[in-house]
């Protein structure tokens, strides 16, 4: 009933400017009596109150207001309310408390430069590059001495050492081949696991940064893929391994200082992986290469629109080293300084809060945040798998008042603007499908729906649009079957695209705050709002009983934008009853009746 977020809903500049001041507001619905309201926030390391007052009643209650000086690059902020009853309340990012949180939790302005305006629009298109299309041109190269050449009906191998050498031809020329599928889809953003030169299909072990993979078609198919998705006012993304390089990239053999070696000879990798030999980013040549490296291939001709950097979460960490913010705000410079207009998104599979808000990242792959909570709360009854992301044992099953407890825990440690900007993933190259998460296309439905609705930047798994399943992330990277559709789930499809069309014209789900209406067990709901837009969302994993759910503006009413219910009509209280119907995904638009009902 006492809401505050990072959005320009709540804020009058979320991306302000140093010595700007902010208007910050705290909506207080009706029937709330409050007395007075401070808000607190840190300035030159002390915290200042200042008071708030009421900007404005509407018929969903009061808006309180106060002003922010944005003196430092990130200014943490929270308000302390004092009802009308005499109880005291803090409002910080976790919510609204009784008792003091730490500082970890505040909202926060940020003053870095902001991400590209586009990225806030972005569907990411996920593509595995061996494993989506083949371009005739692809039967006549040659196969290296590593691979392993695969039909492309050939079942893919989860684990085993043919794993990572199955070569199935998929290039670069295939996937301008298949545009069409991506733009229909409603993506507008490709984003490519690494095209460098490697000794493995996944290509995470790259050779040479200098140049395309000739088995992908080499650089000037980089560069026809770059111009058609261009000349469709698309975008395209690439894949930057900061952390290791291949055991066989010439730096390797050339560059000792750029690597970390014992006395005896041996050398530091990844996760003790030989092939993949960490990188030392004490050295300050291998910076200034990486700096150039990464600036290379955002200009032209080739003209990416920005970098995933491959694990992010250890590059520059090693035992008392610890570089990874200076990396980060390294690469941001050189990227903005060629590009300003390019992303710069991390890749981390669990805590990501302390490395973002730094001048480097600008969000990150939201596997804590968003993955973890939608996979537990729409598991199916049993799964196959032998960790939950990592985490050893299955896939816990939780409801939905511990999805929105995971949701908030992350995105209360982190800027509005940080986790807006954050890919979403349902599934990725590095974990089972979601189809084999959920086990049908009824919770299918439900995760794409919480995918395309909340707060964050979509991205999709090339396949996942089909119903493709995948019990481990070697297993998932399934080739894209564009010889048949029989296999195509095309229900599945057409929901994605429906929900990719209601994001792309709806700007609550873009640029919206977010509201936790009703949250307990198989039910879920939520408002997306701007100022002149709001959406009600219902999420349901299974049949139920009916619920009714408050906190709608009184009289309020709307049409179904998706999923086929009636038109929403609450009642002069503000409420309205969910049915019992599941698992199902709803959305309505939400607006005021003039003249009540």
């Amino acid at each position: 009933m006492i809401h505050h977020d990072g959005s320009g809903l709540y804020v009058s500049n979320p991306e302000p400017e140093l010595g700007e001041t902010v208007s910050v507001f705290v909506r207080v619905a009706s029937g709330t009596r409050i007395s007075r309201i401070h808000a607190r926030f840190v300035r030159d390391g002390e915290p200042v109150f200042t008071s708030a007052a009421i900007d404005k009643r509407d018929a969903g209650g009061e808006w309180w207001r106060a002003e922010i000086e944005v003196r430092n690059p990130v200014t943490p902020y929270r308000f302390l309310i004092r009802t009308a009853t005499g109880a005291v309340r803090w409002l910080t990012g976790w919510g609204l408390t009784s008792h003091d949180l730490p500082d970890a939790t505040d909202f926060k302005l940020v003053a870095h430069a902001p991400p590209p305006a586009w990225s806030r629009d972005a569907i990411i298109y996920q593509i595995f590059p061996d494993r989506f299309a083949r371009s005739a041109a692809a039967a006549g190269r040659p196969t290296p001495d590593w691979a392993v050449r695969c039909d492309w009906n050939t079942p893919v191998e989860g684990d085993g050492p043919l794993a990572a050498t199955q070569l199935y031809g998929g290039d670069l020329d295939g996937v301008a081949e298949h545009l069409d599928h991506i733009a229909d889809l409603g993506a507008n953003t490709v984003y490519l696991t690494p095209f460098f030169p490697s000794r493995s299909n996944h290509r995470y072990d790259g050779s040479d940064f200098g140049g395309v993979d000739p088995l992908l078609g080499g650089d000037q198919a980089l560069i026809r893929l770059s111009e058609a998705l261009h000349a469709r006012g698309m975008r395209l993304i690439g894949d930057l391994t900061t952390n290791h390089t291949g055991d066989a990239h010439e730096w390797f053999r050339t560059e000792k200082d750029f690597f970390y070696w014992s006395d005896a000879g041996e050398y530091e990798s990844w996760l003790g992986v030989p092939s993949l030999p960490k990188l030392n980013w004490a050295d300050p040549e291998l910076r200034r290469r990486f700096t150039k490296l990464a600036q290379h291939w955002l200009t032209y001709p080739y003209a990416l629109d920005g970098w995933r950097i491959d694990v992010a979460n250890m590059t520059g960490r090693r035992a008392a080293d610890d570089w990874t913010r200076e990396v980060a705000a390294l690469l941001h410079r050189a990227v903005r300084q060629v590009r300003p207009d390019a992303v710069l998104v991390a890749e981390h599979g669990h805590d990501a809060t302390r490395d973002l808000d730094a001048d480097g990242w600008q969000g990150t792959m939201n596997y804590a945040g968003f993955t973890r909570p939608v996979w537990s709360w729409l598991r199916a009854g049993e799964v196959p798998f032998p960790d939950f992301l990592g985490v050893p044992g299955e896939i816990p099953f939780r409801d939905a008042a511990e999805l929105v407890s995971t949701m908030t825990a992350f995105s209360a440690q982190t800027s509005w603007r940080a986790m807006t900007h954050s890919w979403q993933i349902l599934s990725s190259h590095d974990t089972p499908r979601i189809r084999s998460v959920v086990g049908g296309p009824e919770r299918h439905e439900v995760a794409a729906g919480l995918l395309f609705t909340l707060p964050g930047t979509p991205m999709i798994f090339a396949g996942d649009e089909l119903g493709l399943t995948g019990l481990n992330g070697e297993h998932s990277r399934t080739p894209m079957p564009w010889n048949s559709t029989d296999g195509w789930d095309m229900r599945t499809l057409a929901r994605y695209r429906a929900l990719a069309r209601l994001r792309r014209s709806t700007p609550a789900l873009t640029g919206g705050g977010l509201r936790w209406m009703h949250a307990a067990g198989d039910l879920l709901v939520f408002l997306r709002e701007t100022a002149e837009d709001t959406v009600l969302v219902v999420a349901r994993r299974s049949a139920g009983l009916p619920v009714r759910v408050t906190g709608l503006v009184p009289h309020a009413w709307g049409d179904n934008l998706y999923g086929g219910a009636e038109p929403l009509k609450a009642g002069a209280d503000g409420s309205i009853e969910i049915d019992g119907d599941g698992p199902t995904f709803q959305v309505w638009s939400v607006r005021q009746h003039p003249k009540g009902c």
